[in-house]
This record gives C-alpha cells, sequence and structure tokens, in this order.
C-alpha cells in the first residue's frame, strides 16, 4: 500500500491512513515506550485515539506513564490532530489548565506535513521532555489527571 508521502504523488485517503496507523500502533512501536491505538472501537471515523508515552530516563518524567487523547477530525492528516494531554505534566508546549498541547509552541504541530502521523507526534513529545527546559520542571504528583 502506498504511503502518505509517496513519491509518486499519490494521496491515500483518510480512513486507508488511519487504518495503517492502527496496525502499526497495534503491533508496537520501538522501545514499547510510546503506543497508541483507537479510543472507541465503534467510532467508524476513527476520531478518538488514545496515546500512552512512558518519560524518558535521566529527566523527572522516567518511569512516569503519561495518557493522552488525540483527535483526529475530518481533514486529518491534511491537518494535525488535536493533542491533550490527560495525565498531568508540566512542559513549556502544554496548557497547565486544560493538558491541551500547544499548536504554536510544538513545533510539530505547528510545521504540520501530511506525512506526519500520531506516532511521530509521540515520539517527539518524548524527546521534549528530555530537552534542557522540560526534563527538570517541578510535576504535579503522578496519577493526578486534568
Amino acid at each position: 500500500m502506498a504511503s502518505s508521502g509517496d513519491a509518486a504523488g499519490v494521496v491515500v485517503p483518510r480512513n486507508f491512513r488511519l487504518l495503517e496507523e492502527l496496525e502499526r500502533g497495534e503491533k508496537g512501536i520501538g522501545d514499547g515506550t510510546v503506543s497508541y491505538g483507537m479510543d472507541d472501537a465503534d467510532d467508524i471515523y476513527m476520531r478518538s485515539w488514545t496515546g500512552t508515552i512512558i518519560g524518558p530516563h535521566n529527566t523527572v518524567h522516567e518511569g512516569r506513564i503519561y495518557q493522552l487523547k488525540l483527535f483526529c477530525d475530518k481533514d486529518y492528516p491534511d491537518r494535525p490532530p488535536t493533542v491533550r494531554f490527560h495525565s498531568r505534566i508540566n512542559m513549556t508546549c502544554v496548557n497547565p489548565e486544560t493538558g491541551l498541547v500547544d499548536q504554536r509552541k510544538f513545533n510539530l504541530l505547528s510545521n504540520w506535513r501530511r506525512e506526519y502521523t500520531m506516532e511521530n507526534i509521540l515520539i517527539q513529545l518524548k524527546k521534549e521532555m528530555a530537552t534542557s527546559h522540560n526534563r527538570k520542571l517541578v510535576q504535579p504528583p503522578e496519577g493526578t489527571f486534568y
């Protein structure tokens, strides 16, 4: 199956793209510290997704399990999904009141390209946790939610 960024210019329809992402998410990603899947198996439009990030080593996030909600509207993947932490977290790109990832402060979302995926978002958020301006920020108590 052609990928969304195929050099021949093939544009994969939204639902096929989301099915590809679902299949990849169900297989597991890399070292297992990032995962995602459908939030509601009955959602035929495949809009609501759940993501999980295990905090990176040598940071205040180490060993913490962060739950996120991703919402892929009808214009995904042409536009990025809405990304919101369900688990409370203190990061420079996350609204401290709502858990919403601010697209203007998170480079992957502000410079969104159609070939980016939910996997890319989760991996990049994990990397963002390890940056110098986020790695030592005081965090809310573990197990608290927005």
